[in-house]
């Protein structure tokens, strides 16, 4: 078959089906995105140029939707070369989010095309209004309903919406639902897996060497933000030091903003840590940046507990790896995290705005280690049950053949 995939930064959330369609080596993988070192054998990269941003004059409101459609013109015109080349795809599949998909059904019109929908935004009962610290007011709510100018075209256009959960799946209107598939994602089961032996040896992050019997507290975020619940985590830190003189904090994130505003000056990291100031011992408590993708899994096999914080929007990777890994979790008590953490079975929930609580469900996950045990069986379990790679290939495997009459 011949797949055509779409995404400004390849391979985005297509990696595993890239490679588990590549492996079987009889597959024409085509994948239309913005010039990138990203590479995957057998996975042939046609580049397209970013287009010039949305002018400053326009509109607020409708900046989203304009560099949506430059986009859209910049991937149709890749497309339609392609297609003066002979080339006409079995299948399109790709992100809605950055209106790359919006003109494709112009060029080849018969192809099925699959898009990922990840999220329609609201202005209440989501991640919106959810936080009182970071309100916006109602002037703000137009722009934040028309960030769903893409999702709405996109729907319009035909084709196939995927999502990856049923949270992401309710913040749709009622009558897009039916059109969009609920399609899990999976994780590596044998890559992120439990390591016993990893807290029986010291590790070294950030400068700091945690030692067999320190007691490490891990957070993860592609960004330290408010969205992830970055200021939580730093208001229960100090809590936790004092409970415990074996604690060691690690907290891994850069310092942009992934979601949500732009701290007034400086970046969240700097604004809460002044904020803070000396309760904050940089002995104990580190942020080590972006750290490798190894790095990463040595770090959550060797915590002793493991936070994960968000707003009632889109549930990290992190959030599945860690329950593969066999975290001992403690996590926000919001809609997405419910989806795969249930309290007291394979994590525990903590009020989003306790900070004293969250440190106490912590240092209480340290110190009961039946609980802990028992919380990282069911981790791993749920992982192995509802978190398979497998599964996940297999659901897209069903998909395809449905919408293409063709056997993979």
């Amino acid at each position: 078959m011949k797949f055509l995939f779409v995404h400004q930064t390849c391979p985005g959330q297509f990696v595993h089906l890239l490679h588990h369609l590549a492996a079987r080596r009889h597959h024409d993988l085509v994948f239309i995105t913005e010039p990138n070192r990203n590479e995957i054998a057998g996975v042939r990269k046609v580049p397209y140029r970013r287009p010039a941003a949305s002018p400053a004059q326009a509109h607020p409101i409708v900046r989203d939707l304009d560099n949506g459609a430059r986009r859209a013109e910049a991937v149709a015109t890749t497309a339609h070369n392609l297609k003066m080349l002979g080339y006409t795809p079995d299948i399109i599949i790709g992100h809605h989010g950055w209106g790359e998909l919006l003109n494709l059904r112009d060029v080849w019109p018969d192809v099925p095309l699959v898009g990922y929908m990840e999220f329609y935004y609201r202005t209440e009962g989501a991640d919106v209004g959810f936080d009182p610290e970071f309100t916006l007011i109602r002037a703000d709510f137009p722009a934040v309903r028309a960030k769903n100018a893409i999702n709405l075209l996109a729907f319009a256009n035909g084709g196939s919406g995927i999502t990856p959960t049923e949270w992401q799946l309710s913040t749709y209107p009622s009558w897009m639902r039916e059109g969009i598939t609920l399609l899990r994602e999976g994780v590596e089961l044998d890559l992120c897996r439990p390591d016993p032996a990893a807290r029986r040896a010291t590790l070294s992050i950030g400068g700091m060497h945690i030692a067999p019997t320190d007691r490490l507290v891990t957070y993860v975020a592609r960004d330290l933000e408010p969205y992830r619940g970055f200021h939580l985590m730093m208001r229960a830190v100090p809590h936790m030091l004092r409970q415990r003189s074996d604690i060691r904090v690690a907290i891994v994130g850069g310092d942009g903003v992934s979601y949500g505003r732009r701290p007034p000056q400086g970046t969240w990291k700097e604004t809460f840590l002044a904020e803070l100031g000396e309760r904050i011992d940089p002995t104990r408590v580190v942020f080590p940046g972006w750290v490798d993708y190894g790095t990463y899994l040595r770090l959550l096999q060797r915590s002793d507990a493991h936070v994960y914080l968000t707003y009632p929007f889109i549930a990290s990777w992190s959030l599945r790896e860690a329950l593969a890994i066999g975290g001992a979790i403690v996590a926000s008590d919001t809609a997405p995290v419910r989806e795969f953490v249930t309290d007291g079975e394979n994590g525990l929930l903590a009020d989003f705005f306790d900070p004293a609580g969250l440190a106490d469900k912590v240092v209480q996950v340290i110190e009961d280690t039946a609980l802990a045990r028992r919380l990282r069986t069911g981790a791993r379990t749920y992982a192995e049950r509802h978190l398979s790679m497998k599964d996940h290939l297999a659901a897209y495997d069903t998909l395809i053949q449905r919408l293409t009459g063709q056997v993979i």
